[in-house]
């Protein structure tokens, strides 16, 4: 998933990164807004982390994104054109 869709779509994905990285506040992830520099600061400071750190765990829930949305998609598929069982 490319950063361009979170950033669009930040409020769908505000909760899981409250998940991830839960000693973020919510006035924290508002003015994040979706933007990555952002979230890598906010991330940085909350968890005393190094700036790669900080990328490598935002790549890694990136990733988690795509897989969730691609699982997601799968089981609207299924469920739209179920496999006929012989």
């Amino acid at each position: 998933m490319n950063w361009e869709r979170i950033e669009g779509n930040w409020k769908q994905f505000k909760g899981t990164a409250k998940a991830r990285w839960g000693r973020l506040t919510d006035h924290g992830l508002d003015a994040i807004a979706g933007r990555r520099e952002q979230l890598s600061g906010h991330v940085q400071e909350a968890y005393g982390i190094t700036r790669e750190t900080a990328e490598r765990q935002i790549a890694q829930w990136q990733r988690d994104q795509r897989d969730e949305q691609s699982v997601e998609e799968n089981q609207r598929e299924n469920a739209r054109h179920p496999k006929e069982v012989q």
